[in-house]
């Protein structure tokens, strides 16, 4: 059996911006103190939610160091490092190393894709190359890849590939990967919509969007699956549902830095070409917000 980088609800933090667009990293230690504080049991930096596609190599290192420091070992930090190079994968996991990361977050491949036997040998290469655990990351309506069940089991024999990300959304084939890779690979839920039906066969938490504005009732809904009590946990699970689709109303993480924005957090807009929501599906998230207490 291998080491579980966490269990629980990691939060898929966004990326605070200044007006000018430049990275707010006083607004970033903010909100990692405020996670950290309300239960959250990992930081995830530079992921989709993050932004990290449109970061230049430098922010991306900073996000990285600037996580590791201020969380200064209260809670994992797993560092987003994929890319569809994997010569600049290598290179940019072992800098997260250099830094401190606890565990990398690899999504497949995207645009130029690979075949499942690339998947195997870009993933090899990576693991190979560094000495932490890694998390893959399985998100095929972003990237166009999915991860066979037969490439989960073969990377599983990899000491340092230890979990997967599933965001497949189909809840069926994450049981056969369950199935297949048994105590060989962790599973974490990449949707919120399925954090209670995943953990039910036996996933060890979520990567959440959802942490970002509700940290503390994400990490209740996974600790109530941990401690086998999912009669109370389907029941967060069904009340959050509109909160959550508000969430992926559009593309993520527009909706949940403007849902923060109405809280009052000031987390700045994202980077182009993600583009503001249209004023109807702002209606939509601010009537989830209202209903679960969190503007008025």
């Amino acid at each position: 059996m291998k080491n579980t980088i966490f269990t629980g609800a990691g939060v898929a933090i966004i990326t605070p911006m200044n007006e000018d667009s430049t990275i707010n990293f006083d607004k970033l230690g903010e909100n990692i103190d405020n996670q950290i504080e309300n239960g959250t049991d990992a930081i995830i930096i530079c992921g989709t939610t993050g932004e990290s596609s449109t970061m230049t190599d430098d922010e991306h290192t900073e996000c990285i160091r600037y996580a590791v420091e201020k969380t200064n070992k209260r809670v994992p930090v797993i560092a987003g490092t994929g890319s569809n190079d994997t010569k600049y994968a290598i290179e940019l996991s072992q800098e997260a190393q250099k830094l401190g990361a606890d565990g990398l977050l690899l999504v497949t491949p995207y645009y130029n894709k690979t075949s499942q036997r690339g998947l195997i040998a870009h993933y090899n290469a990576i693991a190979n190359n560094v000495d932490i655990p890694i998390i893959l990351y399985n998100i095929p309506s972003r990237t166009g890849v999915n991860i066979a069940i037969d490439t989960y089991v073969q990377l599983s024999e990899n000491k340092n590939i230890v979990a997967v990300k599933e965001a497949s959304g189909n809840i069926g084939y994450v049981a056969k990967i369950i199935q297949a890779v048994g105590d060989k690979m962790d599973v974490y839920s990449g949707n919120d919509d399925q954090i209670v039906p995943l953990m039910s066969l036996g996933a060890k938490g979520v990567i959440s969007v959802l942490s970002n504005v509700m940290p503390k009732e994400t990490h209740q809904m996974a600790k109530y699956c941990l401690d086998n009590d999912f009669n109370s946990a389907s029941k967060m699970q069904i009340e959050l549902l509109d909160l959550i689709n508000a969430l992926f109303i559009d593309v993520n993480p527009i909706p949940v830095k403007e849902a923060m924005n109405l809280m009052g957090l000031n987390v700045g807009g994202c980077r182009m070409p993600l583009y503001p929501m249209a004023e109807n599906d702002i209606e939509v998230l601010k009537k989830a917000l209202i209903n679960h207490g969190l503007i008025k």
